[in-house]
């Protein structure tokens, strides 16, 4: 995920300090990449270097303000015509585990696999929830709109990451399945009907999410 061009496309607006970026950057992604002050500060130490930012003077409360200059909207512009490139696709976790549990003394890996459905329907029904608070606050005009628009944008991708983990897992399982002649288990909890980013899941569960919205003040 591009910090770097996250900010740029931030500062294009027009002048912001470190903590105004964080929080905006948050405010557009519904904190679901977290960023800290020392972060977005290191960004625009190498944005600055690398000639795309340049200090803008201070606000009335003292902050140092950054402006982006005429070759970081170029890059800007060159960032957004470019297809993300998927030649080397970031490190997944769940595919190492299981990959790892293949064949691993003493792993089931049919309970690995069952383990994880479960926390993935679970998600996927948190996300579906956040859905359509986001879509709710959206039609109601009670908040922001270009910032709940793109909260709705991550939230969706999410449901259809997670739909496609779940479709992975059953796959996985399956194919240990035939390979081992067993009988295929129960899913501890199926998954939710037409759980996509079109449509919310029905049964979505009250509890708190691990990826929330922060709250406006």
């Amino acid at each position: 995920m591009s910090i770097r061009h996250g900010l740029l496309a931030l500062l294009e607006r027009g002048p912001r300090y470190g903590s105004q970026l964080r929080s905006e950057f948050e405010s557009r992604t519904g904190s679901t990449w977290p960023l800290n002050v020392g972060q977005v500060y290191t960004t625009l130490a190498r944005l600055e270097r690398d000639g795309l930012v340049a200090p803008g003077g201070e606000d009335a409360a003292g902050h140092t303000l950054y402006v982006i200059t005429d070759t970081g909207s170029a890059e800007l512009r060159q960032w957004y015509e470019r297809p993300v490139d998927r030649t080397n696709p970031p490190r997944d976790e769940l595919s190492i585990k299981l990959a790892m549990a293949v064949g691993a003394p003493g792993v089931d890996i049919r309970a690995v696999i069952q383990s994880q459905r479960h926390a993935t329907v679970q998600a996927m029904q948190d996300y579906t929830r956040l859905k359509a608070r986001a879509l709710g606050a959206i039609e109601s005009g009670e908040a922001d709109e270009r910032d709940d628009l793109a909260w709705l944008l991550v939230l969706e991708q999410l449901i259809f990451q997670t739909e496609a983990e779940a479709r992975w897992l059953d796959h996985s399982e399956a194919r240990l399945v035939r390979l081992s002649g067993q009988t295929p288990r129960t899913p501890a909890e199926p998954a939710p009907p037409q759980a996509t980013a079109t449509e919310p899941a029905a049964g979505a569960t009250a509890g708190r999410p691990r990826t929330a919205r922060p709250r406006r003040g």
